[in-house]
């Protein structure tokens, strides 16, 4: 009976090991399974992330195209707008006043003279800009130098230091064009600037503004070879 009870005993143990096997196999499919399924997910995520990373490589070329599309269009908002606006009336009045004072000194030097004939046309010309710390003064002249028209920051009624800045150069220049594009009809400039004021720049610009094609820009600032001694240091 012993023996019977011993040998029940070993089955008994026998099949709950094997039991044990079953659901330890079942436990290992479910995990490789769940290990499947998480790879498949990665792979899948890392295939969007790729999608969306092209998808944006793809925009930022085409704004990278557009850009320069863009910028030419605010350059051309800017200069129509610049041409669209008028001086301003404190200058308009000053400029009035010095024209009717010219006049008057006119008709008292008039004496009999010959007619002149037609004005010549001066389509290309050279412009003039000298800035220095103190004043900017713009000249448009025609190919062989012949002076067309010019204007300074005095003229335009500025005076002191507001002489020197990059508004008054802009605003000298405008008038100095008007006149040469009413008078003369010019349309083409090369540039000569010369000095190191703050208006050298804002007067280049507002040539281009104003409707004259700029074809050539030269510095033509002096510039010493050694040539003076220079000051011994202060001694302080």
């Amino acid at each position: 009976m012993s023996e019977d009870k011993a040998q029940k005993a070993k089955k008994e143990e026998e099949i709950k090991e094997d039991s044990k096997l079953e659901e330890v196999e079942l436990k290992d499919e479910k995990e490789i399974q769940d290990v499947l399924k998480k790879e498949d997910k990665k792979t899948e995520g890392k295939k969007e992330d790729n999608n969306k990373e092209t998808k944006k490589s793809k925009k930022d070329s085409e704004e990278v195209k557009d850009k320069p599309e863009k910028e030419d269009e605010e350059e051309s908002d800017i200069f129509s707008s610049a041409d669209d606006e008028e001086l301003p009336e404190e200058i308009k009045a000053k400029l009035e006043k010095n024209k009717l004072a010219r006049e008057k000194v006119n008709k008292k030097k008039q004496k009999k003279k010959k007619k002149k004939g037609p004005q010549a046309q001066v389509k290309v010309g050279k412009a003039y800009i000298k800035a220095t710390y103190n004043n900017t003064i713009v000249t448009l002249t025609d190919l062989q130098g012949g002076v067309i028209s010019w204007a300074s920051a005095g003229v335009a009624g500025f005076k002191g230091p507001k002489k020197a800045t990059p508004y008054a150069a802009q605003i000298i220049t405008k008038i100095a064009t008007m006149k040469a594009k009413e008078e003369y009809d010019l349309k083409e400039v090369a540039v000569f600037a010369s000095g190191v004021g703050t208006g050298k720049e804002s007067a280049i610009r507002a040539l281009n503004a104003n409707g004259l094609k700029v074809t050539a820009i030269k510095d033509v600032t002096p510039v010493p070879h050694n040539g003076c001694r220079p000051k011994k240091p202060r001694r302080v």
